[in-house]
């Protein structure tokens, strides 16, 4: 390392060798993830050997694992680089606990793939034969545990050997056995499989040499989404659909649709049985999770219905303990058999943090803006650099957050998907009014003379409630990019004036230093040299196709980041300049931070972070181990938001490596 990082400081031009997907050079010690907790968590699995110890999958390509019981939970491992894959089924081997097989799908994508571990998740690798499957339902056979089942988009898929070769079961090109969602195997013959598709189930008795439509007493053209085995009653098979839940006692050849669940277009995404109970089932829906204790005869809604269900754990020792997995929620923990629940989320974190912000006036305080979390997301608060977490959304009703600034006197502000918001210490209250200048004519009699007269006067113009990308409070005047234009407020938010800039609106970033003002579309920029009283516009560097961020360093030096990598002006751009020596493009994050006195920049194909002095641009540079966008300083300590892994935080004493990257 000491040659490679000698070669750096002797030549800005050999810093274009530098590999982005080689870590270990920058840093070895990654970040560290510290909340907030919570997210989306998508499917469970249990320990046969220990209740308590529980596997948890994903959105972003994660397994985490809890020891007790969902009190506390810890990442064990990403299995792709990416952060796309869903991890909606593991399974733990029931003959050899420490085999773990998960199969993986990604959204708008027909890729995915099955992934083992023999070592309890301490390693992994790919099983071949499943390769770039979309793999959207796993079980292993109660009776044998060398067969397993896959539904995938292609179909239903067979293993005989614990995971390693598979074949094909469904017919190959079926129209009508394919984007298999759901699988269940007979608990006492492993020949006997259902497989649900988004368009009705089908069953096998042959182990998949035949098949015929288990259809009768379904609403036709029903997604199935899950289907489960009364273990001491096989011919009791339980089936959701978007159509809602049916009950066969015949096997599945003839169902009965079960009320007590409204809405017949609800979907029901998980079924589970109590284990020491057949009557009890639990079913997850996307409007919360309920409860029947008479076999289906009747169901009652055991949580509100924002909640949406993934999947439902029951310890087989203690049926009263209960966990969700829930889309933004997390998980929820019960100990009452679902009764009540609580969030039981310490140490998981899948949160999509949009903006981040360190309080200047008391620096181990720092505020994260969220987005995609509705009630559970919003805005949250750590008095002690991300150790603990609080939310404070009173006011935000569920809205993005898409940006942070605070005023020199102190006041937060929030840019949401729908307006502006300032922080009271309760509230959030908007603050969004807009006005417009108007001319006023009025007459006046002077010496008998009657004299005509023109005021400007100003008159509502409505309420700012569109999206807010961007927020600058750094100033006397405030300033917010929106997607109907760039606004201005010299009365600390009580009003704002602007619109769109030369006929253009969706603003996505903007900043300002002292009368100076810079805002930024996708591909336009235009600036202002007297406070947003008057627009020009900016040519962008020639290369550059696509702007991501703006910055004013400290010395008034203009900066952007983007597809193409970043570029400068010192001239307030009258002319640019770039970086070539940065080691990679695709921009996510570009900010000065005055505590650094530099320009921090993160790029979406990379996990390093560079700090750029702006006056001779020699950056210190980190690899975090994580895909970071915003990096702020807290009294010298780095942190970071990731797009899915929430605030990953800088050891302590973790030096930065230097190289000196002026352009030639």
């Amino acid at each position: 390392m000491t040659s490679f990082i000698g070669r750096i400081l002797s030549s800005s031009f050999l810093l274009l060798a530098l590999s982005p997907s080689q870590p270990s050079l920058a840093q070895s010690v990654f970040w560290t993830p510290v909340g907030p907790d919570g997210g989306d968590a998508r499917s469970f699995a249990p320990d046969p050997t220990d209740p308590k110890h529980v596997y948890l999958g994903t959105t972003n390509s994660w397994i985490y694992q809890t020891e007790d019981g969902g009190a506390s939970w810890h990442r064990l491992a990403k299995l792709a680089k990416s952060d796309d894959l869903i991890l909606d089924n593991v399974v733990v081997d029931q003959s050899d606990p420490k085999t773990l097989l998960v199969g993986a799908w990604i959204v708008d994508h027909p890729g995915g793939g099955l992934f083992i571990s023999h070592d309890s998740g301490k390693t992994w690798t790919t099983v071949d034969a499943m390769k770039d499957q979309s793999i959207r339902a796993l079980t292993q056979a109660p009776s044998d545990p060398k067969v397993l089942i896959a539904g995938t988009l292609k179909g239903v898929f067979r293993s005989e050997d614990g995971g390693v070769q598979w074949n094909q079961i469904s017919p190959a090109g079926s129209m009508d056995i394919h984007e298999v969602e759901s699988i269940a195997i007979d608990p006492k013959d492993p020949r006997t499989v259902y497989a649900g598709t988004w368009h009705l189930p089908w069953k096998t008795t042959d182990g998949g040499a035949n098949w015929h439509n288990i259809k009768q007493g379904l609403i036709e053209d029903s997604d199935v989404f899950s289907i489960i085995i009364d273990p001491t009653e096989p011919n009791v098979v339980y089936t959701s659909a978007c159509s809602g839940i049916y009950r066969s006692n015949t096997g599945g050849e003839l169902y009965k649709k079960i009320q007590g669940i409204p809405m017949t277009a609800r979907r029901t995404r998980v079924l589970m049985l109590d284990p020491s109970n057949h009557n009890t089932v639990y079913a997850g829906t996307t409007e919360g999770l309920y409860k029947t204790t008479d076999g289906g005869a009747t169901f009652k809604r055991m949580t509100a219905p924002e909640v949406i269900v993934n999947d439902v754990y029951v310890d087989p020792k203690n049926p009263q303990h209960v966990m969700l997995a829930t889309d933004r929620g997390g998980v929820l923990e019960s100990d009452d058999a679902a009764a009540t629940f609580k969030a039981s989320n310490a140490g998981f974190s899948q949160r999509q943090v949009s903006s981040l912000l360190v309080d200047a006036k008391s620096p181990q305080t720092v505020f994260v803006g969220v987005v995609n979390d509705k009630t559970y997301g919003g805005v949250f608060v750590s008095n002690d650099e991300g150790v603990s977490w609080n939310q404070q959304s009173n006011g935000l009703q569920g809205r993005d957050v898409f940006s942070l600034s605070q005023a020199t006197d102190g006041t937060i502000l929030a840019g949401t998907n729908a307006g502006i918001f300032r922080w009271d210490g309760t509230n959030w209250q908007p603050v969004g009014k807009i006005v417009k200048s108007e001319k006023k004519t009025s007459y006046v009699v002077r010496k008998g003379k009657r004299t005509k007269m023109e005021t400007t006067v100003m008159v509502p113009g409505g309420q700012m409630d569109g999206r807010v990308s961007d927020v600058d409070a750094s100033g006397s005047t405030w300033y917010a990019a929106t997607v109907s234009g760039v606004y201005a407020s010299k009365d600390q938010g009580a009003t704002w004036e602007g619109g769109p800039v030369l006929g253009k609106t969706e603003y996505r970033a903007v900043a300002s230093d002292g009368l100076m003002v810079l805002a930024a579309q996708r591909t336009a920029l235009v600036w202002s040299q007297d406070e947003g009283e008057n627009w020009q516009p900016l040519t962008m560097p020639q290369k550059l196709t696509w702007l991501q961020s703006i910055a004013i360093a400290g010395n008034g030096s203009v900066w952007l980041g983007g597809r193409e990598g970043v570029f400068y002006s010192e001239d307030h751009g009258q002319s640019w300049t770039e970086m070539v020596t940065l080691p990679f493009s695709d921009i996510s994050g570009l900010a000065y931070e005055p505590d650094l006195k530099r320009v921090v920049i993160t790029s979406w194909a990379s996990s390093w972070v560079l700090a750029v002095n702006p006056a001779d641009r020699t950056f210190k540079f980190w690899d975090p181990g994580w895909k970071v966008r915003h990096v702020r300083s807290s009294s010298g300590r780095l942190l970071a938001a990731t797009p899915y892994n929430g605030v990953v935080v800088e050891p302590q004493n973790s030096p930065a490596r230097t190289a000196v990257a002026q352009n030639p």
